[in-house]
């Protein structure tokens, strides 16, 4: 039996998990937001695939954490420092950075410490984003002309802004390493479905939707320097903040009846960063594009934690059993028979009909 570090620090047992990490040693990585959630999950793959890993996050054992969003218990330690720990624990090179990617100057001077104490960036994840306001409650999904500009510089200014000004200040480190080191560098945005199809509320979207277009056009720049740009897709993930919505019972509300119990961990995501990274012919195949991290794990073969590939968001084994076949069981007051339940294929909807309307919520 393998044990796995959990997202929280604590172990998961994982006897079916067969995911072996890639060989990252020498690569030098810069994680934005890797004080928890999708962040810290990337932060502690990369680590475990043996990289070096600058750790970003504003939350830090001597300045405290940022309360922008309860976390749940056993997480307390939330910092880089905390991060950092266990990306040593786990085989890399972990070393915290207090960054605040909304400050121009502190982005600067994460990027010139690795630039004095590395001499290269070989892998750039940006993953910082601001805690929205009325994320609790139904209320994030109102109408935008009563969540007006509060919503709109939730969304952009720490997440959009703050990946631009980390690519502005990283790339000629990413350009040099290109030269010097003979290597392909990458940059990894962190994205979602609402980059395509309605998600949320409108400031949410056009937020999402505005990072697959930087990483597109970043693309069409940085070609010719040999560094690639990939817009990354979790599925519904169970960051350590959402899991808390859901014991207490908030969860349900604010994400429109998602079934979190069939979420991705925020480690599944840093797998599909770690493999990306290593394995530079599909990510400059695939440069500029979309990943989405449950597809890749089934097209290149890795699991996440519990040693099974979740379905991701656009196959109607996601679709079916979290939306349609509750609205049957609702409606006929009886359940979904197993055999079609258990038999749903994975096929996956055509971006163009995925994209052509709101997906299906709970109501």
């Amino acid at each position: 039996t393998s044990r796995h570090m959990s997202s929280s620090g604590g172990t998961d047992d994982a006897a079916q998990d067969s995911y072996r990490a890639p060989d990252l040693k020498g690569k030098v990585a810069i994680v934005t937001g890797a004080t928890r959630g999708i962040g810290k999950g990337i932060a502690l793959e990369l680590g475990l695939a043996g990289a070096t890993v600058y750790v970003a996050g504003r939350s830090s054992r001597q300045t405290g954490i940022t309360g922008d969003r309860a976390l749940g218990e056993g997480n307390e330690d939330s910092t880089v420092e905390g991060t950092a720990d266990l990306v040593n624990e786990l085989g890399g090179i972990g070393i915290p950075v207090l960054c605040d990617v909304s400050k121009d100057s502190e982005i600067q001077r994460l990027v010139q410490q690795v630039q004095d104490e590395q001499g290269r960036l070989d892998i750039l994840v940006c993953s910082a984003f601001a805690t929205p306001p009325q994320l609790t409650d139904a209320s994030f999904r109102d109408d935008f002309w009563k969540q007006g500009g509060e919503m709109w510089d939730a969304c952009h200014n720490v997440g959009l802004r703050g990946m631009y000004m980390t690519a502005c200040e990283s790339v000629p480190l990413m350009i040099e390493t290109s030269q010097t080191q003979n290597t392909r560098p990458l940059i990894c945005l962190i994205s979602s479905f609402g980059g395509v199809s309605y998600t949320f509320n409108v400031a949410y979207g056009v937020g999402k939707a505005a990072t697959d277009r930087l990483a597109s056009d970043m693309a069409v720049q940085l070609s010719k320097h040999n560094i690639d740009t990939i817009s990354l897709y979790p599925g519904v993930v169970r960051t350590e903040g959402n899991v808390e919505m859901e014991r207490r019972g908030e969860w349900e509300a604010a994400s429109g009846g998602m079934d979190l119990s069939r979420g991705e961990s925020p480690r599944f995501s840093g797998r599909a960063v770690a493999m990306l990274a290593s394995d530079p012919t599909h990510v400059q195949k695939n440069s500029g594009k979309i990943v989405v991290v449950a597809e890749y794990a089934k097209d290149v073969g890795f699991t996440d934690l519990n040693g099974k590939t979740p379905a991701s968001i656009r196959s109607l084994q996601f679709i079916l059993p979290g939306f349609v076949f509750p609205q049957i069981e609702k409606e006929s007051g009886s359940p979904v028979p197993a055999w079609i339940r258990d038999n749903v294929p994975d096929f996956l909807l055509p971006w163009s009909v995925f994209s052509g309307g709101p997906p299906p919520t709970a109501e």
